[in-house]
């Protein structure tokens, strides 16, 4: 895949839902401008967070968006999931489990037709699971792997990992266990790609070859062999775009 492809149009969210706010509240603006000019969205519900059912899933997001003019059909209501992501405006893939999901995609054979539509233009959304498969590999998910998948090889749209919900330790705990922090840097120790850890209402905006940090809080980002950083909106980390293809 080459990079710095001129017509890249993504929205990579951390969740969902943020404390206090309906879904995707917290990214309306950023959604609205994501979409704009289309009228609707095709949902991709394979990550089924909590079993959820593919129809309630989809019928959640239905709601939510269409109070934007947004109209939404899940990928499961089609004969073809590959001709339905072909024929779609937008595309929209929500959180859940990420093995689960990135076994769904490979499943009904729609990795390539998402890479080749995104490459060409088609505005992309994910959110927690669906951003997770959006990087490199899911190496980097805090899911269980509750499914088996036979790769961890992603959709690749950007050419680094994320982890979403990223966290902090919190200050004064007594807990001893592994921080995400040093499961990042474990990860370094087996693969090159940097890692954006991704803090609840936080978004990545890739428009083109340009690459924006968005909402109201820093990101943490860990290259290999270097001492994580943290960049604040605004702040310019286009070297995410620049190497690692």
């Amino acid at each position: 895949m080459s990079k710095n492809i001129p017509s890249k149009n993504l929205l990579l969210i951390s969740t969902s839902t943020t404390y206090g706010t309906g879904y995707l509240e917290h990214a309306e603006e950023e959604v609205k401008a994501l979409l704009a000019g289309k009228s609707s969205i095709l949902f991709i519900p394979y990550a089924r967070p909590g079993g959820i059912s593919h129809k309630d899933y989809t019928a959640k997001v239905r709601e939510a968006l269409q109070t934007w003019g947004i109209s939404v059909t899940g990928v499961h209501e089609y004969d073809d999931a590959v001709k339905a992501v072909n024929e779609a405006e937008a595309v929209f893939i929500g959180g859940g489990n990420t093995f689960v999901l990135l076994r769904n995609l490979y499943a009904n054979k729609v990795i390539m037709p998402l890479q080749e539509r995104v490459q060409k233009g088609m505005p992309y959304m994910g959110t927690s699971a669906g951003t997770n498969v959006a990087g490199k590999t899911i190496g980097t998910t805090n899911d269980m792997p509750i499914v088996h998948v036979k790769t961890f090889d992603a959709l690749q749209l950007v050419p680094f990992n994320i982890n979403p919900h990223y966290q902090d330790p919190t200050e004064g705990s007594t807990h001893m266990g592994e921080t995400r922090e040093t499961r990042i840097a474990e990860f370094h120790h087996h693969n090159r790609q940097p890692v954006v850890g991704l803090r609840e209402g936080s978004m990545l905006r890739i428009m083109g070859d340009k690459i924006f940090l968005k909402g109201p809080l820093s990101a943490r980002i860990f290259l290999q062999g270097e001492k994580p950083m943290e960049f604040e909106p605004g702040d310019d980390i286009q070297f995410l775009l620049e190497a690692y293809w």
